[in-house]
């Protein structure tokens, strides 16, 4: 299973209006493991950033005026983000809202919110009346967010990775069975890995005779109504 962990930060929040996203930041999941795959790119907004804007991510008018425009990018972050992967986002609709009008401006087909997975959501379900922001999640789950002394879109799109791996249950890698390969292996269109192909021989047994004699001799000595013997193979 394909996710894309996602964040943008912008220029305010009128995504309808003249306000731009200014970075986005974005990692892929893998059956809810990091393939060290990520998406990053600061934007030119062609607008003067607001003191506001500027106070929470840092980005200001001379670091943007030689960065690509959001057009030059788009048909990078789609083929990134693919056309099934899920959009794990914190406070989806902003971003979602944010993203399509700039797809849209750009040419391009706008997300459906269908691909959306709300991180803010799924906190205030699992933690009623608590603190649902990305700090408060951080705190709580014990993940390090001492770097975020500004907004970082990918920054925290890791830190929210990290959260959203905690709020689905915690990570237990040990129960995948199907961990990411290496970055080069073969993957289809949509960025997923390859199936490998099939063994041209399968492995040999590992159960020597004298542990295949000994289970038997156990198994007959439980009688005709055990399990191991109502639904052993005829």
């Amino acid at each position: 299973m394909r996710e894309i962990v996602l964040d943008t930060e912008t220029t305010g929040f009128d995504a309808e209006g003249a306000d731009r996203i200014v970075e986005i930041g974005a990692l892929e999941l893998l059956n809810h493991l990091p393939t060290g795959r990520t998406f990053h790119v600061y934007i030119n907004p062609e607008r003067a950033m607001s003191k506001e804007a500027f106070n929470v991510h840092g980005l200001g008018d001379d670091f943007l005026r030689d960065k690509p425009k959001f057009a030059a990018v788009a048909q990078d972050f789609i083929d990134f983000i693919g056309s099934e992967a899920k959009l794990v986002i914190h406070n989806a609709s902003f971003d979602m809202k944010f993203l399509n009008a700039e797809l849209k401006r750009a040419g391009h087909s706008v997300l459906p919110w269908s691909r959306a997975l709300d991180t803010v959501g799924m906190a205030r379900t699992k933690f009623p009346g608590s603190p649902a922001s990305l700090d408060a999640l951080c705190r709580r789950f014990g993940i390090d967010n001492s770097g975020r002394e500004l907004h970082g879109a990918l920054l925290d799109s890791e830190l929210l990775a990290e959260v959203y791996l905690e709020l689905i249950g915690g990570r237990q890698p040990d129960l995948v069975l199907d961990t990411p390969a290496e970055d080069d292996a073969p993957r289809d269109s949509d960025g997923r890995i390859q199936p490998r192909a099939p063994r041209p021989r399968p492995l040999p047994p590992r159960l020597t005779p004298a542990e295949a004699q000994a289970h038997a001799e156990f198994v007959a000595a439980l009688g005709d109504q055990s399990i191991w013997a109502r639904f052993a193979a005829p």
